[in-house]
C-alpha cells in the first residue's frame, strides 16, 4: 500500500483507484501460485504412480517407447521373487530342521502313540485272531514301548530323507516365477494396490503438499524483491 503514497505527491482518486486495482489484482496471483503449485505436484506424482503400470503394453510416440515399469520389468520382478522366496521365505533347508526338530516331533507322539495302540489291541487281532489268545494288556504295553522308541528314532530320519526328495523334485524358485510371470498386468495391479494404496495416496498427498509450499516460497521471495 506504501506504492499509493508518494512523499510531495498527491494522488488523485483515480490514481488511487487504479493503484488498489493493481494491488488487489497482484496478490489475487500470489494466492494462486502456491494452490496452482500443490496442484501440480499431486499431478505429477499421480502420473508417476499410473506410470508404474501403464501403459500396459508398449506405446511409441516420437521415437520414444513408453511402458509402464511392472509390466515391462515383470519377468525380471517374477524371478527375483522367486529367488527371494525359495531363499529366504520359504527355505527347504527350514522346512526341514522344523520337521526333525525333536520338540515338534514330541508333538506328534501322542497321536503315533494312539495309532499303535489301536493297532495292536483292535488291528492285529482282527487280522490274526489266534494271537488274542497270547497277547494280553501287558504284552501289548510292552509291544508298544518297544514300537515308540523305535518310532522316535526312526520318524527323524524319515521326514529328512522325505524333505530331500521333496526338494529335489519341487523347485520352489520356478514355480513361483512361473506363477508370478503369468500374472496379468491388471492383476498384478490389482495386487500392488491392495498392499500399498496408502503408500500410493501418500505419495500423492506428499507431492501436492511439497508443490504447496515451494509456492508459499515463490511468493515470499516475489513480495521480498518487490520492497
Amino acid at each position: 500500500m506504501n506504492s499509493l503514497l508518494c512523499q510531495n505527491e498527491i494522488l488523485t482518486p483515480q490514481q488511487v483507484s487504479v493503484s488498489l486495482h493493481h494491488f488487489y489484482k497482484m496478490n489475487y496471483w500470489l494466492i494462486l501460485i502456491p494452490l496452482i503449485s500443490g496442484f501440480i505436484g499431486w499431478v505429477t506424482n499421480w502420473v508417476a504412480i499410473k506410470m508404474l503400470f501403464h501403459p500396459r503394453e508398449p506405446k511409441h510416440f516420437l521415437g520414444i517407447t513408453l511402458h509402464g515399469i511392472f509390466p515391462k520389468r515383470q519377468q525380471v520382478f517374477a524371478e527375483k521373487l522367486g529367488r527371494m522366496v525359495s531363499a529366504e521365505l520359504l527355505s527347504f533347508d527350514d522346512i526341514q530342521q522344523k520337521l526333525i526338530n525333536p520338540q515338534n516331533l514330541q508333538k506328534l507322539m501322542p497321536i503315533l502313540e494312539t495309532h499303535v495302540d489301536n493297532f495292536l489291541r483292535n488291528k492285529l487281532s482282527d487280522e490274526m485272531p489266534f494271537l488274542s489268545l497270547f497277547i494280553g494288556d501287558k504284552t501289548i504295553s510292552s509291544l508298544k514301548k518297544i514300537f515308540m522308541q523305535e518310532l522316535e528314532t526312526l520318524f527323524p530320519q524319515v521326514m529328512k530323507t522325505y524333505a530331500g526328495h521333496l526338494k529335489e523334485e519341487l523347485d520352489l524358485e520356478k514355480i513361483v516365477t512361473e506363477k508370478v510371470a503369468a500374472f496379468s498386468t491388471e492383476k498384478l495391479e490389482n495386487i500392488l494396490y491392495q498392499i500399498m494404496s496408502k503408500e500410493f495416496r501418500f505419495v500423492e498427498i506428499l507431492g501436492g503438499v511439497i508443490g504447496f509450499v515451494i509456492g508459499i516460497i515463490q511468493v515470499l521471495i516475489t513480495l521480498f524483491l518487490a520492497n
